[in-house]
């Protein structure tokens, strides 16, 4: 098995946005447009097919943008949404008639401290009922510190390698990730080295597939990489997923894996 890119492989982490939009009082407002179409022209020149959209937190719970480009490329993308605690059944039903399929918690950079969401009780329902996941970002080693507050049941994927202190599999963020994998579905985004801090990526990205297994893993590209935009070129993030990732598991990690969490309705 070599490492050229699978048939309809994913990128499973991306951000879309209009400059100078961001809602009230966002800690980030975007100086430049991250367009579908550059995303798209990106992507395919490595043979990414298929990719899902995150909601960029500053846009907060406006997933119109989003949810357009869904309904316009239904076989192509997936959507991650952001949403109020107090949303109701029927919002989240139509968020996922529209290819929605797993709402995000951003904390970066915000308090880690969420009763709010240690509430949302009938939110945590409707993502049961719908076969949802949590998508959860993180400052660097807070990890447990979140997983604390939310339910223990919910599957969950964790961005950009979970973003623990250290590369070692007695750090408290991997401690409590692999002890969450016993009983609930976990997946990590191999992602954003750059908002790793002094921690190497490939020595975790080895780690978490020691101590996760290739099957849960994703690839994610985290384009156009705010803060970071000049690691936003498509053919030095592939190289760096082949450096990570094993060729064994090439395809399970970039095709297999994120059409059973975004495509399990087999579209």
């Amino acid at each position: 098995m070599n490492s050229t890119m699978p048939k309809n492989g994913v990128d499973t982490h991306f951000h879309v946005f209009n400059a100078g939009v961001a809602v009230q009082g966002a800690r980030y407002v975007p100086q430049y447009s991250a367009l579908l179409s550059d995303w798209m022209q990106q992507s395919q020149s490595v043979g990414i097919q298929r990719g899902v959209w995150v909601q960029p937190s500053f846009l907060g719970a406006d997933n119109s943008l989003m949810l357009k480009a869904l309904q316009a490329h239904p076989d192509r993308l997936r959507g991650i949404a952001v949403v109020n605690p107090n949303a109701h059944y029927d919002e989240l039903q139509a968020l996922h008639d529209a290819g929605v399929r797993g709402i995000r918690l951003n904390l970066a950079s915000v308090s880690h401290d969420i009763p709010e969401w240690t509430d949302a009780h009938s939110v945590w329902e409707a993502v049961r009922r719908l076969g949802w996941h949590l998508e959860i970002h993180t400052d660097q080693g807070r990890l447990p510190d979140v997983l604390a507050q939310l339910p223990s049941d919910l599957p969950l994927v964790v961005d950009h390698m979970a973003k623990p202190a250290q590369a070692r599999a007695d750090d408290p963020s991997l401690v409590a990730l692999i002890a969450r994998a016993r009983h609930a579905t976990v997946y990590v985004k191999l992602s954003g080295a750059y908002r790793l801090g002094n921690v190497n990526a490939s020595q975790l990205a080895s780690l978490w597939l020691h101590e996760l297994g290739p099957d849960a893993l994703l690839w994610g590209s985290d384009w156009p990489c705010t803060n970071h935009e000049q690691c936003a070129d498509f053919e030095p993030l592939m190289a760096q997923a082949r450096g990570w990732i094993e060729a064994e598991h090439w395809v399970q990690i970039m095709a297999i894996n994120p059409h059973r969490l975004y495509w399990a309705d087999g579209d």
